[in-house]
């Protein structure tokens, strides 16, 4: 089909890579395409013909993890056969993974193949900066590179309070670039567009945080349905309810996706590090390479909060989440909940062994 600058789906994300990678289906005669829109067995591909409507029967697994996803590449049927079916998807180079609610451990993927992973967080509520941790851990995890928006900066027109909301988020988020736009008066579009120009980008957040308008301002068309949002919780009376791959008008895709109300973490040990790279930094200086930070001497990390470097708050989160991923993972790893057993127990006695030198030898009467 020629080089893939000139292939009718460039603008889509196709590359040398995908090519090579899409090399032997094309020799069976299928046609490569991306997933647009995933619903109810079926999905919406684009093709170097159109888009196509395809069933995704044959790529049912067992592993939850890859079932078809908006932002994936496919190998479906040519054109004549009734009905079209996805064959195959060619190998993920990166997908943005959450834990379901369900007690068996499964993650749940929310998008694949994405190169920058927008954070929208907005600025009519009260900024969650423990929500926003969790989601860039899982940015950083999924390998695309995150980014945080903060949305309705219009509703803060007082340019001190605006710098300050900046600098309390980018304390939370090192590492990562901090926009701040508004889809009403269109500040900060452009530079927020100039980063989104090349590659895919997956809009991500909770709902009401501006992401359909977000991506409306951008596209700069109502390519997304949005109702008004509730004034108590900032929440939309209705808001999207699928993924859906929109092709910006200056080059790269977005993929905008429903309000997510859990943001539980998913084998996401690096992504925490990575987003709370400082504090793992100061690690490196403790006395003790275990340094647990709690009142361990030569605590690198404790003195840093100690003078006032380090938001104590960081830390407080930092915990919470590695606690909750180590949990996640002893639920699938047999090994590793023995393991935490131990550690369990061993600090029980070791409790029990400070209370009584504490008490002193008891007397005998």
């Amino acid at each position: 089909m020629g080089s893939s600058s000139s292939h009718p789906l460039a603008a889509y994300g196709w590359d040398d890579g995908w090519e090579s990678e899409f090399a032997p289906h094309a020799e069976q005669g299928l046609l490569p395409g991306r997933v647009v829109r995933v619903d109810r067995g079926q999905c919406d591909v684009v093709t170097p013909t159109g888009v196509v409507r395809a069933d995704t029967e044959f790529v049912v697994p067992r592993d939850p993890m890859k079932v078809v996803c908006t932002g994936d590449w496919a190998a479906v049927d040519p054109e004549g056969s009734d009905p079209r079916y996805v064959r195959t998807l060619l190998p993920r180079r990166t997908a943005f993974v959450r834990s379901t609610s369900s007690k068996r451990s499964e993650g749940q993927v929310l998008a694949a193949n994405v190169d920058h992973a927008v954070v929208a967080t907005s600025l009519a509520l009260e900024l969650d900066l423990g929500r926003l941790e969790r989601f860039l851990a899982l940015a950083w995890e999924s390998g695309a590179q995150p980014l945080v928006v903060l949305t309705k900066a219009d509703l803060v027109p007082d340019p001190e309070t605006l710098g300050h909301l900046l600098d309390d988020v980018e304390t939370a988020a090192p590492g990562v670039q901090v926009l701040a736009v508004s889809s009403a008066t269109g500040d900060g579009l452009d530079v927020l567009g100039a980063v989104l120009s090349s590659g895919t980008s997956v809009l991500l957040g909770q709902s009401g945080a501006g992401k359909s308008t977000l991506a409306n301002a951008l596209l700069g068309e109502a390519a997304q349905q949005v109702y008004e949002v509730r004034d108590s919780d900032g929440k939309g009376r209705h808001t999207t309810t699928t993924r859906d791959l929109l092709r910006l008008p200056w080059g790269g895709v977005l993929i905008d996706t429903p309000g997510v109300r859990g943001v539980g973490l998913w084998d996401a040990g690096e992504g925490v590090a990575q987003a709370f790279s400082e504090i793992e930094a100061l690690a490196e200086e403790c006395r003790f390479h275990d340094c647990a930070h709690q009142a361990e001497p030569g605590c690198a990390v404790l003195a840093a909060i100690e003078d006032g470097t380090l938001p104590e708050r960081r830390l407080d989160s930092y915990r919470k989440l590695l606690r909750e991923n180590e949990r996640l993972a002893a639920r699938t790893d047999d090994r590793l909940r023995a393991e935490l057993r131990r550690t369990f127990k061993q600090r029980q006695a070791l409790g029990r062994h400070m209370m009584e030198r504490k008490r002193g030898p008891m007397r005998k009467p």
